[in-house]
């Protein structure tokens, strides 16, 4: 019998900013609402499973736009069995990803990382370039 693959291109239609800040989700998610008038909120834990691998359990918080969505991830999982895995396992060093979707391209990132970079506790924010990382497709959480 011939088998058939499917094959699925994603399109990844956000900007992502990196954040080393080595604090609680909640306090983040405060002090970037604060900070850039904001109203992430808490939703439910995004969850990925693997077939020979624990499974993946990452905190977020969203805000949901006419036009797009505004979230906050953070990189380590909640430890599982012992261990704490990443999101994006080859940028273990971010602490928290802020994604950014707004088709209505009222969207100044040169202010938001100036802003982000003053806050107490963030140490660096860094755009990303979505294309460079090869875990890429743990980020479409939508």
């Amino acid at each position: 019998m011939k088998k058939s693959k499917l094959l699925i291109e994603s399109t990844y239609d956000f900007d992502l900013l990196g954040l080393v800040a080595p604090l609680k989700d909640y306090k983040m998610a405060w002090m970037i609402n604060n900070c850039l008038g904001l109203e992430l909120k808490k939703s439910a834990d995004y969850t990925m499973e693997f077939t020979n691998q624990p499974t993946l359990i990452i905190s977020q918080y969203l805000l949901e736009k006419d036009f797009g969505f505004i979230q906050l991830l953070r990189n380590k999982s909640y430890p599982l069995a012992g261990q704490a895995r990443f999101l994006v396992p080859e940028l273990k060093i971010m602490d928290y990803f802020l994604l950014f979707q707004d088709k209505a391209d009222g969207l100044d990132l040169n202010m938001y990382i100036e802003r982000l970079s003053k806050l107490r506790g963030v140490q660096n924010v860094v755009k990303l370039d979505i294309t460079k990382l090869k875990s890429r497709d743990n980020l479409l959480t939508y």
